[in-house]
C-alpha cells in the first residue's frame, strides 16, 4: 500500500494519508455497525455526549454540540474486528511501526451534521505515554471529510518537539494552537490518515448537512512500554502482526462485580 518514500514521509511529518484502504463494501459494513451501536446506545444507560469541554468554545455554543465517541468498537461489531488487523492495514503498519504491531484500543468519532462538535488542538501522548512514542493513531474515514465538516488538521513535524504542556482535559492552549494553525487532510471514504501520538492535531465543528464518521484504532510496537498505569482496557493487547517479545499472561486485574 505505500513504498519507502511515505514511509519517508511519515517520519519527517508525523502523519501520512493512504487512499483506498477500505473498498466501498467493507466501508459500507463499519457504517451500518457504527449506526446499530449508536441505536444500541441510545437505548441504555451508557449513551453520552463526548465534546471536549474547555474555554476554546463560548458555553453557550459549546451547549449545542455533539459528540458520538464510543471506545472498543471492536468488541461491539465484527467488522472493526476485521478492520483491525485488515491486511492493508497490516502491510502499512509494518512499515511504519516496525514487524510487529499492537492494538492498544479503538474508538468510533461521529459529528452529526451541523452541530457536530471540534477538537482542539492537541496530543493524545497525554491520555497513554509511553517509553519510545511508537504509538500512532489510524483514522478510518467512512464518509468524506472536508473542512466544511470537520476534517482533521495536522501540524506538520510537530512530533518532534515531545511531549508537549497541555491544559484542562489535555488540550493545547487554543489560543496559542488554533485550528487553523494546522494543515487540513481532506480525505474520502476508505482512505485512512495515520499520525504518531505526539504528532498535534484537531479539527473545526461540522457544519455541514453531511454526517462525519470515523473510526480510530491506535497501534503501538509491543515493546514500547506504557509510562503511566493509564488508559488500561480489559483486553487491550491484541497482535496484529508480528509476535509480543514481552511474554505475560493476559489476565483482568480487576474483579467482576455482582449484584
Amino acid at each position: 500500500m505505500i513504498l519507502s518514500r511515505d514511509v519517508d514521509f511519515y517520519k519527517e511529518n508525523g502523519y501520512l494519508l493512504v487512499k483506498g484502504v477500505f473498498n466501498p463494501q467493507e466501508v459500507e459494513e463499519m457504517r451500518n455497525a457504527i449506526d446499530q451501536i449508536l441505536q444500541r446506545a441510545a437505548k441504555s444507560k451508557n449513551d453520552a455526549n463526548h465534546t471536549w469541554q474547555g474555554d476554546y468554545i463560548p458555553k453557550a455554543e459549546l451547549k449545542k454540540l455533539v459528540l458520538k465517541g464510543f471506545h472498543d468498537v471492536h468488541y461491539h461489531d465484527a467488522s472493526f474486528t476485521k478492520a483491525v488487523a485488515h491486511p492493508n492495514m497490516t502491510s502499512i503498519l509494518s512499515k511504519l511501526i516496525g514487524p510487529n504491531v499492537q492494538l492498544h484500543h479503538s474508538k468510533m468519532l461521529v459529528k452529526p451534521p451541523e452541530n457536530g462538535a471540534a477538537f482542539p488542538m492537541h496530543q493524545d501522548e497525554p491520555y497513554f505515554p509511553h517509553q519510545n512514542h511508537t504509538m500512532m493513531a489510524a483514522s478510518v474515514h467512512l464518509d468524506d471529510a472536508d473542512e466544511e465538516n470537520g476534517c482533521l488538521h495536522v501540524i506538520p513535524e510537530s512530533h518532534k518537539n515531545g511531549p508537549m504542556p497541555h491544559i484542562g482535559r489535555y488540550f493545547l492552549n487554543h489560543k496559542e494552537y488554533p485550528i487553523e494553525s494546522g494543515i487540513a487532510c481532506p480525505a474520502e471514504s476508505g482512505d485512512v490518515l495515520f499520525f504518531n501520538y505526539l504528532t498535534v492535531h484537531g479539527s473545526k465543528p461540522n457544519r455541514s448537512d453531511r454526517t462525519r464518521r470515523n473510526v480510530l484504532f491506535q497501534y503501538r510496537d509491543p515493546a514500547d512500554l506504557p509510562t503511566k498505569d493509564v488508559h488500561v482496557n480489559w483486553g487491550q493487547g491484541l497482535m496484529v502482526c508480528g509476535e509480543n517479545p514481552l511474554f505475560r499472561e493476559y489476565k483482568p486485574d480487576h474483579q467482576l462485580l455482582t449484584n
